[in-house]
């Protein structure tokens, strides 16, 4: 093949690489390395998704993560199992300033955390939307793999809805999935588009599989946040159900007359759940709750608010092709 054939294959290379290149130089000024030390005064063992953990003296466990500034004022988005229970926060900026950081509050059940610092001059990421992430595009993750500082990796997004079980015991729904490698370090730093725009929060990896990598959904992480940031928890309630977001058939939408065109899959139902005493049973798809409809896992979330508890509320569901509605006593969630 002659190098005019082959020209436009390298405009094409060149072009994606100036395109990961251009999000990684935007973001990684954000990226921090996260030095944790967790005492073990009673607290019981901390929890890892990645086996990152260096042990230090008897009376101390330490670990190391990554994560990004997502405000002006030094507010730090990570991963819950990197920071749990930690005894002291070190953190350290992509251009070497260090500084002690604070917990702000931690949500073992989306593996979500926020940690400050009081630093000037920082450069926060832009948070993107991940409701337009599709199959197929580019994934740029950076991090701080076995302690190499902002370190870049690029694949595509595999898939959506993934649902993923935390050490905690809780599922974490609408979950990315991603080939771009991660590795003990990575948890906690974005997941990124070729914008350079945060699409999620790197959390885990499949051992001994290769290219099996999830991201918290950004989205997901902005509403959490937000929570922390202003409670220093998630004040939440429950129903009882793992779920994943799935399209509906566009018969069932003008059938029944729905404004929403996918709903959230009933894939698991907790024992002694609200869910279960409701009659509620897995393959039912959810579509609505209280008065409100329900197109997709996080918007549940924010309608299970604190004050939902002990409140009967209508569910309404999709099982197989009729539309029912079944009365709910959501409980309050103790995580």
């Amino acid at each position: 093949m002659s190098a005019a054939e082959l020209q436009p294959d390298v405009n094409l290379l060149d072009a994606y690489s100036q395109a990961v290149i251009a999000a990684a130089e935007k973001v990684s000024p954000a990226v921090v390395n996260i030095e944790v030390n967790k005492g073990s005064n009673g607290q019981g063992p901390s929890r890892s998704r990645f086996p990152n953990e260096r042990r230090g003296a008897p009376d101390q466990r330490r670990g190391t993560g990554s994560g990004f500034v997502f405000t002006p004022d030094g507010f730090i988005l990570t991963n819950s199992h990197v920071v749990h229970q930690a005894a002291q926060l070190d953190v350290t900026l992509a251009d070497g300033r260090e500084f002690k950081a604070q917990l702000i509050g931690d949500d073992a059940a989306t593996d979500l955390a926020v940690i400050r610092i009081d630093g000037s001059n920082l450069a926060p990421v832009t948070l993107g939307d991940s409701q337009q992430v599709r199959v197929g595009q580019v994934a740029i993750a950076i991090g701080n793999p076995y302690g190499f500082q902002t370190t870049v990796t690029a694949g595509v997004v595999s898939a959506l809805g993934r649902s993923l079980r935390t050490d905690a015991g809780r599922l974490v729904d609408n979950v990315i999935q991603t080939d771009a490698a991660l590795n003990p370090g990575n948890s906690g730093g974005p997941l990124i588009n070729s914008r350079g725009e945060v699409i999620g929060v790197n959390t885990a990896m499949i051992l001994p599989a290769q290219g099996l990598c999830f991201a918290i959904a950004v989205n997901t992480a902005k509403f959490v946040a937000g929570q922390l940031m202003q409670h220093g928890r998630v004040r939440r309630s429950l129903i009882g159900v793992g779920g994943q977001d799935t399209p509906l058939r566009r018969q069932l939408v003008r059938y029944h007359n729905l404004t929403v065109e996918s709903g959230i899959l009933v894939v698991s139902i907790e024992p002694r759940s609200p869910a279960q005493r409701a009659g509620l049973i897995e393959g039912d798809v959810i579509v609505g709750f209280g008065d409100q409809a329900v197109g997709g896992i996080d918007g549940l979330h924010r309608l299970l608010t604190h004050d939902r508890v002990g409140q009967r509320a209508p569910l309404t569901i999709i099982r197989r092709n009729d539309k029912l509605t079944i009365d709910i006593v959501p409980e309050e969630s103790k995580n």
